[in-house]
This record gives C-alpha cells, sequence and structure tokens, in this order.
C-alpha cells in the first residue's frame, strides 16, 4: 500500500497536524509513545501508511516545520510530542511576522533545504511513496510563504507523486491587515504546484462549532477536531479495509475534470451537539443528507451560484453498499440543477468497514463546485483594494521578491475564477470535448476581442 508523508508547516498547520495523528492514533490503538495496544489484525495490515514500524513501536512519517522555536516546543511539551522523531522538528529562531516573502524567499529558503533533506530520508525508506499531504494557513506567513515554497520544491524533486493539501483560507473577518497578499501569493502557488487543495475556512468551521455543535465559545482545538475528521475519512480507505476502497490518485481523477480546477470543498457527518451525540444519524440516507446540506461544509460560499462539477462521498462503518449506490443515485436526481449535466455520473463513493472512534457510522464529503470561486473571489478583492495604492508592498519587496509576483499573482486568480464561472455556465449544454488547452485558447481570443 502506498505511503504518504504529512507535512505540518506554521502554528497553524502544526495544530492541525497534530490534532490528525491523536485522532488516528485512537482508531489504530496506538498510545502517545508509539507503542500499539491493538490485538485485531486488520486495523493494522495498512498502518505503514502513515507511520514506520520501528521495531515494538510505530512513528509518524511527519516533518513538522516552523520558523520561530514557540510553536515546536509547545508540541515537544505536550504528551504527544513524544511521538514524533526528535530530528524531524525543523525550525528557525526568528519567525515570519505575517511576511510571506519573509518564509518564501529569505528566513523560509534557509530552512528549506533542511526539510528537503528530511522529505528524501522518509522516501526513500517508504516501498511506494504514494504522495505528500501539506497541512498549513495561507493567510500568514510562515505556513503560506513557506509552506507553498516546500510544494514547489516537491514538485521539481517528485513530480510523479501526488501533492494534497488542506489550506486554512481567510475569513470574511480578519485581524491581519496584510493577510489577503499572503492569501494571493499562496492561491498562485496552490494553482500550480498543489494536485488536491481541500480549503478550509475558520468563520465556517466557528459556524457549525456554533449552531450545529452548539459550543458556546468554540476554540481552535475543537476547529482543528473537525478538520482531523475529514483528514482521517479522506484517508480511512488506505488504512482500513472496506468494500469500495479509494486512494489519493483514484480521488483527484474522480474529483478533478481538469488540471488547474482541483480546490475542493470538505464536509462531514454526523454532526449533532452533546445533547444529541445519542441521537446520530444511524443510516446511509441521513448522513447523505447531512453532507450535502450546506451548513456542514467547511468553507464559507454560496453554493446556490455554483454548480458541483464532481463529488464524493467516503462512508465508514456497517454501511450496505447498496444504499450507498441508491442514495447517490437520488441525490444526483433529487439536486440535479446543482450538478453539470455535461458529467454523468459525478458522484463518486467508497466504503471502509471501520467506523471512526466512537461512531457506527460517519461520512466524509468532498467537493469539486464552481462555488469555491467566491473563495478567491473574496482573497482577489481585498488584494484589489490595497496593491491598486501599493499599500505594505515595500514589506515584501524589502525581502527580495520581485513586485511583479503581485500581478502575477493577480492576473492568475483572475484567471481561475474566469475558468470556474465558464464551466458553470456550460452547466446545462450537452457534454462536450473541451480541454483546458482549448479554453486558454478561447479566453485569449476573447480578450483580442
Amino acid at each position: 500500500m502506498g505511503e504518504i508523508i504529512q507535512i505540518q508547516v506554521g502554528q497553524c498547520g502544526n495544530q492541525i497536524g497534530c490534532r490528525f495523528w491523536e485522532t488516528i492514533n485512537s482508531e489504530h490503538n496506538i498510545d502517545y509513545d508509539g507503542t500499539s495496544t491493538n490485538n485485531n489484525s486488520c486495523l493494522n495490515n495498512n498502518i505503514d501508511v502513515y507511520y514506520s514500524d520501528v521495531g515494538k513501536k510505530y512513528v509518524p512519517r511527519s516533518v513538522l516545520v516552523d520558523l520561530e522555536p514557540g510553536a515546536m516546543q509547545n508540541i515537544k511539551n505536550d504528551k504527544i510530542g513524544q511521538l514524533f522523531k526528535p530530528s524531524n522538528y525543523i525550525y528557525g529562531q526568528g519567525g515570519a511576522g505575517n511576511n510571506w516573502a519573509k518564509g518564501h524567499y529569505t528566513d523560509g529558503a534557509e530552512l528549506v533545504d533542511s526539510v528537503m533533506e528530511l522529505l528524501r530520508k522518509e522516501a526513500e525508506s517508504c516501498e511506494q511513496l504514494q504522495g505528500f499531504q501539506l497541512t498549513h494557513s495561507i493567510g500568514g506567513g510562515t505556513g503560506s510563504g513557506l509552506g507553498t515554497l516546500i510544494l514547489s520544491k516537491i514538485r521539481e524533486e517528485f513530480p510523479l507523486k501526488m501533492t494534497s493539501t488542506f489550506s486554512v483560507c481567510p475569513s470574511k473577518n480578519s485581524d491581519v491587515v496584510v493577510e489577503s497578499y499572503n492569501a494571493a501569493l499562496s492561491l498562485h502557488q496552490l494553482i500550480e504546484n498543489a494536485d488536491l487543495v481541500a480549503c478550509l475556512d475558520n468563520e465556517a468551521m466557528y459556524n457549525i462549532c456554533n449552531r450545529t455543535l452548539k459550543l458556546p465559545n468554540p476554540n481552535y482545538r475543537d476547529l482543528n477536531h473537525l478538520v482531523s475528521n475529514v483528514m482521517s475519512g479522506v484517508t480511512c480507505g488506505l488504512r482500513f479495509p472496506g468494500q469500495l476502497n479509494s486512494d489519493l490518485r483514484k480521488m483527484a481523477v474522480n474529483l478533478i475534470p481538469f488540471m488547474r480546477l482541483h480546490f475542493l470543498m470538505v464536509g462531514f457527518a454526523p454532526l449533532s451537539s452533546i445533547a444529541n451525540k445519542t441521537y446520530q444519524p444511524t443510516s446511509v440516507s441521513e448522513l447523505t443528507s447531512q453532507m450535502f446540506n450546506p451548513k456542514s461544509l467547511m468553507a464559507d460560499v454560496d453554493l446556490k451560484r455554483g454548480k458541483y462539477l464532481a463529488a464524493s462521498c467516503m462512508f465508514r462503518g456497517n454501511v450496505s453498499t447498496k444504499d450507498v449506490d441508491e442514495q447517490m443515485l437520488l441525490m444526483q436526481t433529487k439536486q440535479a440543477d446543482s450538478f453539470v449535466r455535461w458529467i454523468p455520473n459525478n458522484i463518486n463513493s467508497s466504503v471502509c468497514d471501520v467506523p471512526p472512534t466512537g461512531m457506527r457510522m460517519s461520512g466524509t464529503f468532498l467537493a469539486n463546485s464552481t462555488a469555491v470561486q467566491d473563495i478567491v473571489s473574496r482573497v482577489g478583492a481585498q488584494f484589489k483594494q490595497m496593491y491598486r495604492r501599493k499599500a505594505f508592498v515595500h514589506w515584501y519587496t524589502d525581502e527580495g521578491m520581485d513586485e511583479m509576483e503581485f500581478s502575477e499573482a493577480e492576473s492568475n486568480m483572475n484567471d481561475i475564477i474566469a475558468e470556474y464561472e465558464q464551466f458553470g455556465s456550460a452547466a446545462n449544454t450537452s457534454p462536450v470535448n473541451r480541454t483546458p488547452q482549448n479554453y486558454s485558447n478561447q479566453v485569449d481570443m476573447e480578450e483580442h476581442q
């Protein structure tokens, strides 16, 4: 089974990453010291997807990166810290100061060789490396700047391996003034160097915690728990036996009709408050209904303004494949207007026999919808307001960044929005033989006109 190397960059990326390891530790019955308390062999058959077996303990195949030591020290001092190899902590002594260029060109560039050396060692120890998984935020400095630098280096050195990211995108309201600059520059890199990007939004996750989970004062740990459930659900088909298994490449092939349109929205079911936990959905139909509910999505977008290009539902637990097929057909019929018509059978499904810890069954939802352009448009609008006055630009150029990169990032964002609009507006047409190259030529012709 193909191995995956996890890379967690910046404070946000490391917090999400550590919560993810706690989640899959509990599913595989692995203690914080790496020892397994599991006697069920089927649960550990494919444990090498994320863990290296070093004799009497399992070690996560993970690289932890940050430009300042504070977050790393917090992880080391936490009980989860003893799980990781001491040599796999890589951190600087300064910090990016919310500056993408500092993470991408100066301080980050000094660390990236050490990171790549570690990734090479981890890759060499794999029998059949499947790809890389990155957790980061695109609004700060380290996760955005250094995170995208690492992605570009991976693309150069491992061009045939899958790269998936779980990227926390800016919310409508932010306390970081230059967040739109950092996000725009990061999106520019993610468009070119990632194969699959799961877009996460703190505001949407806060709404889930408040309105659905009924948490009065949700903290980042609550939000990270939601993300870790999705990350666990996406990879459960790799780690456990199932009736219809899936992997990163198979998932990408079914979800991404065009190479550049690889920005996905995610959801999870069941979501219920502690008081209603005993009344959690216990049928495929209830799980499906909640997964397709806009309130369950972890991205702040208006689904009514877009169309689904493709979707994937991953079920876990004692689930009948017959029920899954029926619900997928029913949902595609019931919400026919929400799907493009020129991609037939565009809901993919998989079934894993092992449920998450503490649940009877669950569902993980990944959707490629043209509505995801809302996130890019929001970033682009905030970016444009500041950049037309060249506000704060000197902080970036002082780090050796060419100002032309701002214009290139803005142009790339406009292009991706235009592509999503183009294919979304083609929703009511019959299937066509269109390639991204043909579309690019068409856009060029329209611009000349």
